[in-house]
């Protein structure tokens, strides 16, 4: 029977409607160990030093992972360009320093503790120096080229196309009126009601399973496949309810992180999953926003309002990564 002219019920609308949908952040295994991530809160620095003696010894912590504990420290939707965990020991396969934060949210540390105050205190106990790097703050500082957020690369600009359309000059001439001007959109923040939360554990056939939301299941797999060095099919991710997506669930937040640590559980002989939930905070900090831009338009126009030209030059500020 055909869908079309007809109304169909979703086929999730009902458990939401009566609260029964289970979302990332429900159904918390009760032997589950807390996981903290720690950000590096630096927007563009190289690491010196970390020490990680005190966070080790807060009663409760079972684990602290830096990027020495990552078998392939990077990871990128088109590219591989962002550490998994910044840090001194780089094993990317790629030009891209594992050494340097480029923005606030790159991850340094990941805590797994018995409980959630246990991990917070293990995070407080880190001790990281810094050397402070020219920050690159917005599109003009970018367009300069005069600091490059990834030396490796000849620009700042990654990716450029043109569209041309039609006979430009004679749009201009049979134009009554051209208007001109410059314009700014902020980054936009996706506030979705469920903020990042994910479960792993690894699974009767000895898979690294991650329990979360997202957009993009087969990205996500892949994406933890390649930073744990694992076949594929040693990997798997489970969408639980969304909770809220618009754009901005569709790149890596907690989902390469959790996978790691249930890995370093399981080789530490310790068969719990781990759960991650992040405050509203850290969902702001930590996932990536609509992009900020930069517009110089031109358009001309008849007096009866038939738009004869359209030129326009459109930046896109996607941070210090290629999303």
């Amino acid at each position: 029977m055909s869908a079309l002219g007809s109304s169909e019920p979703r086929f999730d609308g009902y458990d939401k409607v009566i609260g029964a949908a289970q979302f990332p952040a429900d159904a918390v295994p009760a032997d589950a160990l807390a996981v903290k991530v720690v950000f590096s809160n630096q927007p563009h620095a190289r690491m010196v030093a970390m020490d990680t003696t005190a966070a080790d010894a807060v009663d409760g912590v079972i684990a602290v992972l830096t990027a020495a504990d990552v078998p392939v420290n990077e990871y990128g939707l088109t590219m591989f360009d962002q550490p998994v965990l910044v840090g001194l020991n780089d094993t990317g396969r790629t030009a891209t320093a594992s050494d340097v934060s480029r923005w606030e949210a790159d991850k340094v540390a990941v805590i797994i503790a018995e409980t959630a105050e246990a991990a917070q205190v293990g995070a407080e106990a880190l001790r990281i120096e810094w050397e402070q790097l020219p920050v690159v703050a917005d599109i003009a500082a970018a367009r300069t080229d005069e600091v490059l957020v990834h030396p490796e690369a000849d620009s700042n600009t990654y990716y450029e196309l043109k569209i041309r359309k039609g006979d430009i000059d004679a749009g201009w001439v049979a134009a009554d009126v051209v208007i001109e001007g410059t314009y700014e959109l902020p980054h936009q923040e996706h506030a979705y009601l469920q903020v990042e939360a994910a479960t792993a554990w690894i699974d009767e056939q000895g898979r690294v399973t991650v329990r979360t939301s997202g957009q993009w299941t087969h990205e996500d797999q892949e994406q933890i496949a390649h930073a744990l060095d694992l076949p594929i099919d040693r990997v798997r991710v489970i969408y639980a309810a969304i909770g809220g997506a618009f754009g901005g669930k569709e790149d890596m937040t907690l989902q390469i992180v959790m996978a790691l640590a249930v890995q370093k559980v399981a080789a530490m002989g310790i068969d719990r999953p781990v759960h991650c939930r992040w405050s509203r905070e850290e969902s702001i900090i930590g996932h990536h926003k609509r992009h900020r831009a930069t517009i110089d338009a031109r358009l001309g126009a008849t007096r009866d309002g038939r738009i004869t030209a359209v030129e326009a030059d459109v930046w896109l500020d996607a941070g210090a990564y290629n999303y």
